[in-house]
């Protein structure tokens, strides 16, 4: 890194307002998504040079095979409309059959060479080594290589980002990109490269191409943004990461009872650190203009496991939606034993009936946590955290009817209050459980927290190992304090889901406004964790 230029730097916020200054005051209003585009490729040569030309690679690649997808389809609307009078309904549908393999074919060769080198530079290791435990424990001579490879900087966000365009093209959803360098806009978007969101070509592209013209609210809502964005990473998050690393550096040394807070510690860190990340990239896109969707809406307000991850990085809950999930549940395959279940003495039941009915989406359901647990990291462990999410999805879906018979004998009124709130520990306790394979170093090693849990508490040790995490009394108080205001904010949003803090602050007299706004560029001056080590690079979701 040529200098720290890092989301939560002061060298960040002035190449931000650099580059505010020149988008709104450059001439040509028609090119202002030059200045954009260059701003871009500017951060990325500084932040990640050494390995630009994948992001260059990824780039050139999704914008000659979206050209070529579309000249099939031109090419075949032209020779059907010429043939329109000569061939009759089969040899339409037959050639028409042919187009859709063929093109499938072309959309399957962006696919497996930008998703081949992310698998490769993410997994080859991580095989590699399985390969060898599994052949060692048969006694076999052989040693698989490993290498030493790397990850450019958000390799997994521009990917999948440039595979969505890559598809929606492909389904003729999205017309391809003429212009090489708009196309690299998109992929390359400074505010998004380091952790996402994954924006969907449609709702963003357009808004990087457009003109846009200074806005006094919309620069100030994006400087709050980005302050309680620092507020949350810089305050929270990383006082917190302090004591979770100090656990995991000597993980086997502290009873279930440390353990146990190290886990809550963590959902508090992971909450902070990656929503506060999105917000500052929100808050720093906002200021230009552009509105990228939302990552999170309250996930710990959630009810159920299913309903954590479509408020948890909702962005990437899209993409698996729409990209994986839909033709997984959809295809031949599952739809046919779908009706062959059906069909079956089994299928005639009422359990029957239900679980031939939601077969496809159940099973859909924990592949697709598959994949995310495998996104998260190359380890068994991040194996583990989506089989456990993806099988109590699958299971909720598949006991539905026996959940619900529960709820009714037991008269249980799910509209109150107290069984709602039942409902949400009931699922953050679920998300904790997971939470213990991203914390512990190991799968074995959360397999051995989890049965810590229950046979392994100390709390007399509590207090005295509490003492060994690098965080003084002082520190716990503003984490606690950090948490309440979190959960506070949280509440109101959750109370008025269609407005924002900042559009309710507009509503107040200007002394509370700035009195709150200084309170919070004051904390961060005051309680906020500096120095190396505390950079960009410890975004949780930038190793992923």
């Amino acid at each position: 890194m040529l200098f720290n230029i890092t989301y939560t730097s002061l060298n960040f916020l002035f190449f931000v307002l650099v580059t505010m200054l020149v988008y709104f005051l450059f001439p040509a209003k028609k090119y202002k998504w030059t200045v954009l585009l260059a701003a871009s490729l500017f951060f990325y040569a500084v932040a990640g040079y050494r390995f630009a030309y994948f992001i260059l690679f990824t780039t050139l690649s999704t914008y000659l095979i979206a050209l070529w997808i579309d000249r099939i389809s031109k090419n075949s609307k032209t020779l059907l409309k010429s043939k329109k009078s000569e061939w009759d309904k089969n040899q339409k549908k037959a050639y028409k059959n042919r187009i859709k393999i063929q093109k499938r074919l072309v959309m399957t060769l962006a696919l497996v060479l930008n998703f081949g080198i992310l698998a490769f530079l993410k997994y080859f290791n991580f095989f590699a080594g399985s390969l060898n435990d599994i052949l060692g424990s048969f006694g076999m001579d052989f040693s698989a290589p490993t290498l030493n490879l790397f990850l450019p900087l958000g390799i997994s966000f521009y990917t999948f980002q440039s595979m969505g365009y890559i598809v929606d093209v492909y389904r003729e959803k999205t017309p391809p990109q003429k212009n090489p360098a708009k196309l690299l806009l998109f992929v390359s978007f400074f505010p998004q490269i380091v952790q996402g969101p994954i924006s969907i070509y449609d709702q963003l592209a357009h808004q990087l191409f457009e003109p846009h013209d200074f806005d006094f609210t919309r620069m100030k809502h994006g400087m709050e943004l980005i302050l309680w964005g620092f507020c949350k990473k810089i305050i929270i998050a990383d006082r917190a990461a302090i004591a979770i690393q100090a656990v995991t550096a000597d993980y086997g040394a502290y009873n279930g009872t440390t353990l146990t807070f190290i886990v809550l510690l963590y959902a508090l860190q992971l909450y902070a650190d990656f929503s506060g990340g999105i917000d500052i990239s929100r808050g720093v896109a906002q200021i230009f203009g552009i509105d990228m969707i939302d990552n999170f809406k309250r996930p710990y307000f959630s009810k159920s496991i299913n309903e954590y991850w479509r408020r948890w990085h909702i962005s990437l809950g899209a993409w698996l939606k729409n990209y994986l999930f839909y033709p997984i549940a959809m295809s031949n395959v599952f739809l046919n034993a779908s009706k062959k279940m059906k069909n079956t003495r089994f299928g005639k039941t009422a359990a029957g009936t239900h679980i031939s009915k939601v077969l496809p989406t159940s099973v859909a359901s924990l592949i697709v946590f598959l994949v995310v647990g495998i996104w998260h990291g190359a380890d068994w462990k991040y194996v583990a955290f989506g089989i456990w999410n993806g099988g109590i999805i699958m299971l909720s879906i598949l006991l539905q009817p026996v959940f619900d018979s529960i709820v009714a004998k037991l008269h249980i009124r799910r509209e109150s209050f107290g069984y709602g709130v039942f409902q949400i520990l009931r699922t953050f306790v679920v998300v904790l459980v997971g939470y213990v394979f991203d914390v512990a170093p190991s799968f074995a090693d959360g397999m051995n927290t989890i049965t810590g849990f229950f046979t392994n508490q100390n709390f007399a040790l509590f207090g005295e190992e509490c003492d060994k995490l690098g965080l003084l009394e002082k520190d716990y108080i503003v984490l606690a304090i950090g948490a309440a205001i979190l959960f506070f904010v949280g509440v109101i949003q959750e109370r008025y889901p269609h407005t924002t803090i900042r559009e309710m602050l507009d509503d107040n007299p200007f002394a509370l406004r700035f009195i709150l706004i200084y309170l919070g560029m004051v904390a961060v001056a005051v309680f906020g964790i500096y120095g190396s080590g505390y950079n960009a690079a410890d975004f949780v979701y930038m190793q992923f």
